[in-house]
């Protein structure tokens, strides 16, 4: 009986000790108190997120019109082989991409030279579109588009790991969803985004996803390049210094008592 008792007060112990781990809900859930906010609030964000591009970037860029001979120069294609014959359209090669200089510049066919650092993609393709105008007769339809737009999760996630965003819009909410959430163990109030901007300048964001306000921060979308980092908790911390601790101590331990055994084997 009395061996009874004491494996139900070290069970009772142990689920003690892992609730106070987990914490309160009230450290856990997003966006505490959204259900106080008035439309009017709501409204603040009403400004649609449009990625500019920066340095080290890589773009597709396509001309087209209705003549494809017309628009063919400006159209960079990968050649590609088919049975022996080399082929260059643009309708069976691969695109090439432009990368994106320090100095915010591509070289793009025939017209030379583009600063595209600091544009939105709307605003390089009206520019594209007229610097081609001294070469084509119609108006050329441009598209441009990412083709390397990343984030990365690291830390306390479920599944941390490098993401490529299609549509070229993520939020910091989505990039935790991709990774599979915070684990348990994750700190919701002091999430850090790492960015560096186009001129190279390097900076950490503190970003708390238990204030509902965080939806109008200035950084809740994500630029591309962007790590979003969850530190651990303080118990999780904790847990993890004692396990390292103890680690050694084993070690330690377990090459003594090698040493010891094979002295005593030598002094026999």
């Amino acid at each position: 009986m009395k061996k009874y008792y004491t494996l139900h007060w070290l069970a009772a112990l142990v689920i003690s000790a892992l609730l106070a781990g987990c914490g309160s809900s009230g450290k856990i859930a997003y966006l505490q108190g959204t259900e106080t906010m008035t439309p009017e609030e709501f409204a603040q964000a009403t400004t649609l997120y449009d990625a500019r591009i920066m340095p080290k970037d890589l773009l597709t860029i396509i001309v087209s019109t209705t003549d494809p001979e017309a628009s063919r120069p400006f159209n960079l294609v990968t050649p590609t082989i088919s049975q022996g014959v080399t082929t260059t359209a643009s309708t069976q090669g691969q695109l090439q991409t432009y990368l994106v200089d320090n100095n915010g510049q591509i070289e793009f066919p025939v017209v030379g030279m583009i600063t595209v650092k600091g544009l939105t993609k709307r605003e390089a393709e009206q520019k594209v579109k007229g610097l081609l105008r001294t070469y084509l007769k119609e108006e050329p339809v441009v598209t441009v588009r990412f083709v390397n737009y990343k984030i990365s999760v690291i830390g306390e996630v479920a599944r941390p790991n490098t993401f490529t965003i299609q549509n070229e819009k993520v939020n910091v909410m989505e990039a935790l969803a991709m990774a599979g959430d915070m684990t348990i163990w994750g700190r919701r109030d002091n999430v850090k985004i790492l960015r560096e901007d186009a001129e190279g300048n390097k900076r950490v964001i503190m970003m708390n996803l238990n204030d509902p306000y965080v939806i109008f921060h200035p950084d809740f979308y994500l630029q591309q390049n962007d790590v979003v980092y969850v530190e651990p908790n303080k118990v999780k911390a904790k847990n993890s210094e004692i396990g390292s601790a103890t680690g050694i101590w084993l070690s330690a331990t377990s090459i003594m008592i090698s040493v010891a055994t094979l002295l005593i084997n030598v002094l026999k």
